[in-house]
This record gives C-alpha cells, sequence and structure tokens, in this order.
C-alpha cells in the first residue's frame, strides 16, 4: 500500500508542468459562490465540450482566449461567454436544483442518473426540533428506515434498521460513512450512542444506500445499508457567520401504569393476611414523580464560513464551527454535555487542477449516569410508604428491613431515589476524526484524476462509577464501606484509500462514461484498560484485581474495487461495480469474498412523454448486487483462544489456589454472511415535479447466516458457538410520495408520505434435518430464571413469540394457569412444553412516515410524524408485575403492582401466556414546529429566524404498556428509560 501511495503521488507531481496555453479553466458557481456540478460546456461551432464536476469545476481546450464558450443546463439555461472571461461564471439558480446532486458511494451523482435505490435528505428536509443525535435527523423521512430513539436518557442513541434486519446473531446496523470516512459504530465505554458526538448543525445532507447495486462499493460492511454524511464546507466568497441557539424542556408525559397507595392498602386488607397488614404505611407515594425531573436544556452553535484571502491571488475556502450542549435526562441525576468543533479547508491549486479537501472534528462529552435501575424499582416499590425514614440510617432513605430484624431485606428492591442520589457515574469521552483528500485532475488527460483519502477515526472513553458508603446498595454487596470502579477503553481507525477516475463525454456516440479503480485498506483497533475496584476507604478489593492491565485487540480489511457507469443518449444507463474485500477476521482461506453489482435504468420520459407537459419525470431502475457482513463477529472468532477461568474454576494445591486456562469455542471456518439483493423501481415526477416519488420492489437473500448454536454437553469449553448455518430472506415494497399542492408567491404548501412493507423470513437455521427441532429459544424476559418468549424458526420472522395459548371465561377474562391443550393429550396445565404455539412476531408489517409544510410570507408551520401497523409486543411489565404476589412478595416485603392486575385477578406470574402478546401498531405525531422570519436586523446587517417545536405530541395506540416503540429487536417490553415530551424555543442569526 505505501509503495502505491508513494508512486502515485510521485506520478502527480510529475505531472504538473505539462501544462498546455490552450486549455481553459473555471468554476461555475451559483449567487452564493457555491459550485455548481454537471453544467456542460461547449466550445461555440463546434462539437467539444465537457461538463462541470462536483465542485463546479471545469476545464477544456480552445484555440484562444477569444473563443467563444455556451454554458447550458436543462435546469438553468444557456449562457454565452468569451473564454477569456469565463474563470468565474455565474448563474442564477434555486437552492432547490442543487438537491439534485446526491452523495453516493465513492463519489456524486445527479438524481436523474441514478440506477440504485438512494435517498438523500438534506438539511431543509431534515427532522426539526431537539435532535442531539445525527441518526434523529432522518426519522419518518425515508421509505424502508426504521429509527426508533431508546427513550428520553441524555445524550442516547437509537435503533437503526434499512429494510429489515439481514441478521440474527451479527450487527444488524448501517455502516455509517462520514465525509469518506467509513466509522466505527459498536461505540466505546462512557458513550451510549457515537453518533450524538457529531453534532448535527454540522451536517449537510444524509444519502441512504438501502439496495445492493447502491451499497456494494462497500463489500463486505454493508449487508444493512449505508448511510453517508456530508457536513458543511464553504459555500460563499464572503465570509458569513451563523449562530443557531435553542432551549428545551422535556417532561415525562406517559408514566407506567401501577396501583396507587388507596388501591394497595384495599387490596392487602381484603386477602386478610395479618403479616403484610402490618407492613401496610399511611402514605401515597408516586413513586415515578420522585424519580422524574422537568429537564431543562441549552444548545448553541455558531459558524463561519466564507473564503479567507492570503495574498493576492490565493484564496482560502473554510468553515469552521463551535457547538456547546447541555442537556439534562428526565431521570434524575442523568446529564450529558457535549462540545464539538469542526473544520473544513477545501483550497486549490494549480489553475484548479489539485483539489484539498481537509475535514477535521473533534468532540468532547460528559455523561452522568443515572441508575436506570431505579425505573423498575419505582414502579414495584411500596407506595405506601414514605420516600424518607426520618433518621439517618441508609443515608435517611427508607428501605425495606427484614422481618423481626434490624438489617436489610436482601431480597426487597431499593429505594428508587436513593438509587439515583446515592450513585455517581461518570464518563469523559473524546473522538477525533479527520481526513484530507487530494483530488488531482491530470494536465496532460484533464478526463482523468486522482484521489488520495487519509484519515483517521479516534474515541478514547474513560469514567469513575462511585457507589455511597452509606447507601443501602453498599451495606449489601460493600462491607459498607462504598465502591469506585474506573474504566477507559480506546478505539482507533485507520484509513487509506487512492482511486482513479475517468469520465468521458462521447458526443459522437451519443455516449458518457465514468470509470474508477480504487484500492482501500481500512484497520481497526480496541483497547481496554482494566483497573481494579477499590472501597472508598481506599482498601484494595483483592477480588477485583484485573489479569491483564490492557487488551488491544484488531482487525484489518484490505479492498481493491471498480465500477463502470455508461448512459447512452441520457437515456439509457448501466452500472457494474466488484468489490474485493480481503478481512483479518477470518482464516485464509476464507478471508476473500467478491462483491458484485450490476443496475440499469431507463428514462422512459425520453422515449415515450418528451413533448409532455404532464410527465416531468418517468425512470425505470432494476439492480442486483451483493454484498456482506462481518460486524458481531470477533476478530479471533476462527483461532483457538484461551482465557483465565477465574475464581469459580481454581485448582487447590494446600492453601494455595492455581488460576487455570479454559478453552474458548471455536470455528476455523467462520465466514461472512452474504446478502443477495434484487430491486426493482420507477421514480416519477408529474406538472413540473409538484407530485414526484418512487416506488421500489426488493428482495434480499441472505446466505451463511451467523447463529449461536449449543455445543454438545461434555465439552470442556463454551456451550454455545457462532457459526455460520442458516438462510434469510426479506421481501418489501416501499413508496415515497412528495406533493406541493400550493406554489405561489406569498403562500407554500407541500406534503410528504412514505411507507414500506417488509416481511422477513428465516428459510434455514440448522445444518442438519431434524423433525423435531422447534428452532432456538431467543427473547429472554425479566422474571423466574432462564425464561424465553421468543424462537429461530425456519418459515418464521426472526423473534417470532412462542407461547401458551390463554383460555378466557365467559366475561373474556383469562383464567390462570389454564391454557389450551394444543396437543390433545389431557394436560391443560400449562406444564406441557408441546402447548406451545407460534403466534405473531415483534417486527412490523408496514413502516411509514409522513410530513407537511405551509409557509404563508415569513410565517412557516411544519408537521412530522411516523407509525408502525403490525407489530406486536410481549408486556414483560405486564407479565412480571401484574399479580397479587408482586404486592403481598413471599420474601416478606409489600410491593405494587401493574393496573393490569386488576383486570386478571391472577395470584401468580403466568410468564408464557399469549394474553400478554399485544398489537403495538402506532402513530406519533413527532413534532409540530413553528417558524418566523423576522428578517434583516442590525440596521441590515444580520438576519434573525425565530422558532419553536414541540416533539413526541401524542401517540395514537392500542397497546396497554407506556410506549410501543419501548422494546427491542426482540419484542420484549421491559422498563425503559420513558421518551418525554419536548419544548423548544430558538433562534438562528445570519450575519
Amino acid at each position: 500500500m505505501t509503495r502505491i501511495l508513494v508512486f502515485s503521488m510521485m506520478f502527480l507531481f510529475a505531472a504538473l508542468p505539462v501544462f498546455a496555453q490552450t486549455v481553459i479553466s473555471g468554476k461555475i458557481v451559483n449567487s452564493d459562490g457555491l459550485g455548481l456540478p454537471g453544467i456542460t460546456v461547449t466550445l461555440k461551432g463546434t462539437q467539444k465540450s465537457t461538463q462541470s464536476d462536483a465542485s463546479g469545476s471545469y476545464k477544456i481546450d480552445v484555440p484562444s482566449s477569444n473563443s467563444i464558450l455556451v454554458f447550458t443546463s436543462v435546469s438553468y439555461g444557456t449562457q454565452e461567454l468569451r473564454a477569456g472571461a469565463a474563470s468565474a461564471v455565474v448563474i442564477a439558480t434555486s437552492a432547490t436544483k442543487l438537491d439534485e446532486i446526491v452523495v453516493i458511494a465513492y463519489g456524486t451523482k445527479k438524481k436523474s442518473d441514478l440506477t440504485g435505490s438512494v435517498v438523500s435528505v438534506g438539511t431543509k428536509d431534515f427532522q426539526k426540533g431537539n435532535i442531539n443525535s445525527a441518526e434523529q435527523l432522518l426519522q419518518g423521512k425515508v421509505a424502508g428506515l426504521e429509527v426508533t430513539t431508546g427513550g428520553g436518557s441524555a445524550g442516547g442513541g437509537s435503533k437503526i434498521r434499512i429494510r429489515g434486519a439481514a441478521s440474527l446473531s451479527a450487527s444488524n446496523d448501517p455502516l455509517i460513512v462520514i465525509d469518506g470516512l467509513p466509522v466505527e459504530g459498536n461505540g466505546v465505554a462512557g458513550s451510549a450512542n457515537l453518533l450524538a458526538t457529531i453534532n448535527p448543525d454540522d451536517i449537510e445532507s444524509m444519502s441512504v444506500l438501502k439496495d445492493a447495486s447502491a451499497a456494494a462499493l462497500y463489500g463486505s460492511r454493508a449487508t444493512n445499508g449505508v448511510i453517508i454524511i456530508t457536513t458543511k464546507k464553504a459555500n460563499s466568497k464572503k465570509f458569513r457567520f451563523n449562530y443557531n441557539t435553542r432551549f428545551s424542556i422535556s417532561d415525562v408525559n406517559t408514566k407506567v401504569k401501577v396501583l396507587d397507595g388507596n388501591q394497595v392498602r384495599s387490596i392487602v386488607n381484603a386477602n386478610g393476611n395479618a403479616g403484610f397488614q402490618n407492613f401496610l404505611g399511611t402514605e401515597n407515594t408516586d413513586w415515578q414523580e420522585q424519580i422524574y425531573q422537568k429537564a431543562v436544556g441549552f444548545d448553541n452553535s455558531i459558524s463561519a464560513s466564507g473564503t479567507a484571502q492570503i495574498g493576492k491571488n490565493f484564496g482560502l475556502p473554510l468553515r469552521a464551527s463551535v457547538g456547546y450542549l447541555t442537556q439534562e435526562g428526565v431521570l434524575k441525576t442523568n446529564e450529558f454535555d457535549r462540545i464539538t468543533t469542526s473544520l473544513n479547508l477545501s483550497p486549490k491549486f494549480f489553475d484548479n487542477h489539485l483539489s484539498v479537501n481537509v475535514n477535521a472534528k473533534y468532540t468532547n462529552t460528559n455523561t452522568r449516569f443515572a441508575d436506570e435501575g431505579a425505573i423498575g424499582a419505582a414502579v414495584g416499590f411500596d407506595p405506601t410508604q414514605p420516600v424518607f425514614s426520618g433518621n439517618n440510617k441508609f443515608g435517611g432513605y427508607y428501605e425495606w428491613i427484614a422481618p423481626g430484624a434490624t438489617t436489610l431485606n436482601v431480597l426487597a428492591p431499593r429505594n428508587p431515589l436513593g438509587l439515583l442520589e446515592q450513585r455517581n457515574n461518570n464518563s469523559d469521552v473524546n473522538r477525533f476524526i479527520g481526513n484530507i483528500q487530494l483530488d488531482y485532475k491530470m494536465h496532460f488527460l484533464p478526463d482523468l484524476h486522482l484521489l488520495v483519502n487519509l484519515g483517521t477515526d479516534r474515541a478514547t472513553g474513560k469514567g469513575s462509577d462511585v457507589i455511597d458508603s452509606t447507601s443501602a446498595v453498599s451495606t449489601l454487596n460493600f462491607r459498607g464501606k462504598g465502591r469506585r470502579s474506573t474504566y477507559r477503553e480506546e478505539k482507533e481507525s485507520r484509513i487509506s484509500d487512492i482511486q482513479l477516475f475517468y469520465e468521458k463525454d462521447l458526443k459522437s456516440i451519443k455516449s458518457k462514461i465514468d470509470v474508477l479503480v480504487g484500492h482501500s485498506y481500512q484497520e481497526y483497533f480496541t483497547n481496554n484498560f482494566s483497573f481494579s475496584s477499590f472501597f472508598l476507604d481506599k482498601t484494595l478489593d483483592s477480588a477485583s484485581i484485573p489479569l491483564f492491565a490492557t487488551d488491544r485487540n484488531g482487525f484489518a480489511i484490505d479492498s481493491y474495487l471498480g465500477r463502470l457507469n455508461y448512459t447512452y443518449n441520457n437515456k439509457y444507463l448501466i452500472t457494474a461495480s466488484l468489490r474485493r474485500d480481503a478481512s483479518s477476521k477470518f482464516s485464509k482461506g476464507n478471508r476473500i469474498g467478491y462483491f458484485p453489482a450490476v443496475a440499469v435504468a431507463w428514462k422512459l420520459r425520453e422515449d415515450f412523454f418528451k413533448n409532455s407537459q404532464t410527465v416531468s419525470e418517468l425512470k425505470l431502475r432494476a439492480g442486483f448486487g451483493e454484498t456482506g457482513q462481518q460486524d458481531g463477529i470477533g476478530p479471533y472468532n476462527y483461532l483457538p483462544r484461551y482465557s483465565f477461568a477465574g475464581n469459580g474454576a481454581r485448582y487447590q494445591f494446600g492453601d494455595a489456589f492455581v488460576d487455570v486456562l479454559r478453552p474458548a469455542a471455536y470455528d476455523p471456518s467462520v465466514k461472512w454472511e452474504t446478502t443477495q439483493t434484487t430491486n426493482l423501481g420507477l421514480d416519477f415526477g408529474f406538472i413540473k415535479n409538484r407530485i414526484s416519488g418512487s416506488f421500489d420492489i426488493y428482495q434480499k437473500k441472505t446466505r451463511d447466516l451467523l447463529s449461536v448454536v449449543d455445543i454438545p454437553s461434555g465439552a470442556n469449553f463454551d456451550v454455545q458457538l457462532l457459526k455460520n448455518v442458516g438462510n434469510l430472506e426479506n421481501r418489501g415494497v416501499e413508496l415515497a410520495m412528495n406533493f406541493i399542492p400550493v406554489q405561489k408567491k406569498d403562500w407554500n404548501w407541500s406534503f410528504g408520505f412514505n411507507a414500506a412493507y417488509n416481511k422477513t423470513e428465516i428459510t434455514k437455521l440448522i445444518d442438519y434435518i431434524d423433525p423435531n427441532f422447534k428452532g432456538l429459544s431467543v427473547g429472554g424476559i425479566a422474571g423466574g430464571t432462564g425464561n424465553n418468549v421468543g424462537r429461530y424458526n425456519v418459515g418464521y420472522a426472526p423473534f417470532v413469540f412462542y407461547v401458551k395459548k390463554q383460555v378466557y371465561d365467559n366475561n373474556g377474562k383469562p383464567i390462570e394457569g389454564l391454557y389450551d391443550d394444543l396437543d390433545r393429550n389431557g394436560a391443560v396445565n400449562g406444564t406441557d412444553e408441546n402447548d406451545k404455539y407460534f403466534y405473531k412476531k415483534p417486527a412490523p408489517d408496514v413502516i411509514y412516515g409522513l410530513n407537511t409544510t405551509v409557509s404563508y410570507k415569513q410565517y412557516s408551520l411544519g408537521l412530522a410524524g411516523h407509525g408502525a401497523i403490525g407489530n406486536y409486543l410481549y408486556n414483560n411489565f405486564a407479565s412480571n408485575n401484574g399479580t397479587l404476589r408482586n404486592i403481598q412478595n413471599p420474601v416478606q416485603y409489600l410491593g405494587n403492582a401493574s393496573v393490569n392486575y386488576l383486570e386478571t385477578g391472577f395470584q401468580n406470574n403466568r410468564y408464557l401466556s399469549d394474553y400478554y402478546i399485544e398489537n403495538a401498531s402506532f402513530f406519533r405525531l413527532d413534532n409540530i414546529n413553528l417558524g418566523y422570519d423576522v428578517g434583516k436586523v442590525a440596521k441590515g446587517k444580520a438576519s434573525l429566524r425565530l422558532n419553536a417545536n414541540i416533539q413526541n405530541v401524542f401517540v395514537v395506540t392500542k397497546y396497554s404498556g407506556a410506549d410501543p416503540e419501548s422494546a427491542g429487536s426482540s419484542g420484549v417490553d421491559n422498563n425503559i428509560y420513558p421518551r418525554p415530551r419536548i419544548y423548544n424555543v430558538g433562534a438562528s442569526l445570519n450575519f
């Protein structure tokens, strides 16, 4: 790789002197100085022409400086200039035209020339409001893209899925690429979400690559799709400044439904158990009210963008920004602070032949994590008891004491507020993302250019977790001395890319071609530092001494790639690509994989509706390709490994104990999953694109599916192993529609809608035939020991529920412990495993999003929402907390129960009843935003815009739990951080 880079740089500089005086170069920009790509430049009276590139730059041979150049575009009209005066061409245009340029894998493309399924969302279409993490900008905006926020945790992340899940045991997250740099997406210690380290105000656009023909150039990492983030760059010659500020208040508007103190007293007294009656208190404590707060947030950012003049002949385009966010979580003690900085430099040298693009982003985040165990404790703690005991024991917080004793009841829950306020868990995370791109257009061959991309992504997370010595937790676990534990982790990736691009417009045969060939090498390293835990009196807890000070591991990917785009007569387009990846995660025999793709498109309008005033665009697309998956696979899974077994497996020799090494299970034949995707699409536009959209049908087939399988008993290592044993299939349909019903001088109204249907089915799961095999148990739940409510099984969706069929009385009330005897063997008490059946699934059949904006003069009003149809959840809170046993606990303390108990009257938990599988279809109005353009202020030197916003306005659903989006992929709804309603006011000042 080093030799290739050295040779390329030598070749680059050796070619610089070869400059023909008859070559005219320049840049085509809009009125703001922003480069315009795709403008045709023709030498008047000849067939000689070229096109401006992504930055607006062009180059053409002319006989003399007095020659006339014609600048033409379907969108922007025609303009003629003398060649000698054409170094800077300004063409008036609107911002909407610029949206036609879409960032794709290793380059850009006009939207009308796309052959794959790609959706680009820009700043004007981003989700509005209190957006702390980049992926939330896309929520409800892209058909087939599911973005599910994890709740109200400050700095928390989201689950991102593109066209459903393509894996069972490996990752289902898409690849994230930031300014040409594929980044680590698995998080770092101390950070709940690495995407939260990117300031959303710095993002210009986000492209979602959904099918394999669009994503295959990313090869073995693109099975789950790709999201390309492009940050803002200098867009004018004159310096412009922008200041954004936002103030927010968050509040929990929906709490888990539990009994109040009076209801608990009534139930306990009605049951007549004197022992539990003696436990009753006199309070009516709302424990959820005690742990939640109205959370305040401030977000401020300032940016400067323009061209710094250095000397008389050199201008340095740059953009720099600084941002500061501070956000409280609605759970007390949860706080998140973020400082972001970014710098982009984009100078050009040698008559615009060498373009240099430098991107640098540094972020520091500080998080205080709240003990989220307090959420579960709050819904289960006795509401008849006070928050504080009235004495100094346990820091003054009320705690359950064992019957007839003065010590803690070990099995009772801890005081929810005490869990929060007697623990201090803080983290500090630093992240730097930077790369430099050198783009050189050959002097001797202007259609050929060389791109070198060198970059790094480095994240360091560290923190400490302190439990107060006076807390009940300390009394139980740390001898009443408290505990301090520390951690640190470093992650780093480095990339070196080199590509050659060749573009040629062959007018004589009505053809255009562009070719890409390249090489990429990227390596990832993770370094874990292990520290001892200490009692707060500094006495070493010897049981926590680490065996190793650090644990550094890593892997690398070495790749070659190529792509050909061919266009005939501006109507017929074909794209073909191939990527060859070699990953160090696999043995030499399985290391190399090939990922091909091909796509075609036909602009039907040019053949059938060329003169139509109604049909603005009509293009048919078809594509096929293969992508891979290696996320979620350890870097050494194919190698035999040994590790210390720890205190649980030591040999004793006299009074001495000797640690032993234990082998880990491994599979030397493990390799990446491979997904084949077929896509058929139609892009359309009518009435000058006032009605536009796209329709796609796709099929994804994943083979060599990674799944965890059981190891036969008797082995002396792990009980499970990750192997390539299965196949998975996704089929779906997507529709996106955009309307502009009103487009007048003062009035404008736009409306957008998207919907996607997806069906996922496991088609193979084991390597052998077993007619009695009913799948792998998944979907672990709270309650009992080792209970699971989900399965992986052939013919079903992942995590399909596998439960008992509840029997009801004539009034529709579930009969406790009575289930349908499905195998008809006479056992109807629920103990027969054969009485389980497959019932519903967590993944929705349909996801959809909608948005609309109405503007009148300086005012604008926007709404956005999203929803899902056909998704079901297992209400684990109701199954685990909705019984009399939860109130009158057999280990002698009082608790609380879900209001679900009032409906069922269950005495004991019935975890496997299908009664707890609920329809969780929903529609959520994500936000309402109101804006007002004040106009010029400060004597015309600045412009001001004010805005107000409400997020999480309401949810329409039949689901009885707290939140229909609260569960993960397994569909098990445990108590999570609640999603708050957020009120925002803000301002944007440009000067």
